[in-house]
């Protein structure tokens, strides 16, 4: 019932819990080089005719929802989430009348991956280096044009045949370019396809795009130099969908080892796909809410958001590897409950102790996965997303009760 009545509070505004996303993730990024990843998922939500809800329709199927566009900070060498950024959620108003060729920028729902690149410029400026990186969708004329600055640069899998400068076209270009290398990377299980390593084809290049004839965006520059990098699977596996991807960039390549670099930080856009099955189906399961309104699913929405990021970046960190600090994920009051559980669940040898060092993400973890059902021995199977999620909502239990100490 509280958390009922803090949703539907006039002053818990969605914009202020969108901005939340970024509290702790804005000192972590700190002299790194971050790939701000960024895409869109559909959030459903089950309705019938006499009770709507007052969601819109989604883009697949007849289904009412709303939809998450979110950004997440993710560092470019070691592939840990540095947590979610900022981003945008909104439930569909009907259908648009005005074509969308005919529509301005700020009135397509593609001028969402430009704006959250620019919000991502704002929250990430403690970082060395920003590398935007988009799904599809991302690739559209002005996104290129107007996201390179400074120390921020754009990749993206090409959806369009742009036109060039010279005379031709982007894919007539890149065919014209000959393979140069083969590369091995590890693919995840897919409803499409199963965990394998694929062997690629590679090849690179530059091009220069020419802006589009019938955009009513004339400000920007007649043109934007970028380069390329295609990768295939010319042998996938029998029944599964081959890799095929055709990456333009910002970022500068001359040799096969800055090609290979652009395919392993494009690799770790999967990331963000954890991040929304952990919302959905892996954790948080935000799609079984009871909650009435629109106004407040999608405050919800925004809550379960930063609840997912904080899974990705525990369930990464179970392993040790590189420790990186509790706080870029958790508060100082939390990491201090944190330390009083620690000593209630370590035992007396050596085995029974948590092995991570102190106040560290992996710390964290091996702490928060044990009252989600995880045994804490290392012989035994890690702890997943559902695992931590559960042992998260306990912890948020002691929390509660650690908030009364003092009264």
């Amino acid at each position: 019932m509280r958390f009922w009545r803090f949703l539907a509070n006039l002053r818990v505004t969605l914009k202020k819990l969108i901005e939340g996303w970024s509290d702790q993730t804005r000192t972590a990024v700190a002299g790194w080089h971050v790939l701000a990843i960024q895409d869109t998922s559909e959030i459903r939500f089950a309705t019938t005719k006499e009770n709507r809800r007052g969601l819109g329709k989604v883009k697949k199927g007849t289904c009412r929802g709303v939809s998450l566009h979110a950004m997440l900070a993710v560092d470019a060498d070691s592939g840990a989430c540095l947590g979610p950024v900022t981003g945008e959620i909104w439930t569909s108003k009907g259908y648009v009348k005005v074509p969308h060729g005919k529509r301005a920028l700020a009135d397509k729902e593609s001028h969402r991956w430009l704006t959250t690149a620019e919000q991502g410029k704002e929250f990430l400026a403690e970082a060395r280096l920003i590398t935007v990186i988009d799904d599809r969708e991302g690739d559209f004329y002005a996104h290129w044009a107007r996201t390179r600055a400074g120390n921020v640069h754009h990749l993206c899998c090409a959806m369009h045949d742009h036109a060039l400068v010279k005379d031709g076209t982007l894919y007539k270009a890149v065919k014209g370019v000959r393979f140069c290398a083969r590369a091995v990377i590890d693919v995840p299980k897919r409803m499409d396809r199963t965990a394998r390593k694929a062997n690629l084809s590679l090849r690179f290049g530059s091009v220069a795009l020419k802006r589009p004839t019938r955009t009513g965006e004339t400000y920007l520059p007649e043109s934007v130099a970028l380069n390329f990098v295609e990768v295939i699977e010319l042998h996938p596996p029998e029944g599964d969908k081959p890799i095929h991807w055709l990456l333009l960039t910002t970022h500068e390549i001359d040799t096969v080892a800055k090609a290979l670099q652009i395919v392993r930080w494009y690799k770790l856009r999967w990331i963000i796909e954890q991040f929304f099955r952990s919302m959905k189906s892996q954790g948080v399961r935000i799609e079984d809410s009871q909650l009435e309104t629109a106004e407040r699913l999608m405050k919800l929405v925004a809550v379960a958001a930063k609840a997912a990021a904080i899974v990705i970046q525990l369930v990464q960190a179970r392993n040790g590897g590189e420790e990186l600090p509790a706080e870029f994920a958790l508060s100082a009051e939390e990491i201090e409950i944190l330390a009083a559980i620690n000593k209630k669940l370590q035992g007396k040898t050596k085995l029974q102790k948590n092995p991570h060092s102190t106040k560290t993400l992996a710390w964290a973890t091996w702490i928060i996965a044990r009252p989600g059902g995880w045994t804490g021995h290392a012989s035994h199977r890690p702890p997943g997303p559902s695992t931590i999620h559960y042992g998260l909502m306990r912890f948020q239990a002691f929390a509660a009760g650690w908030a009364l100490k003092n009264v």
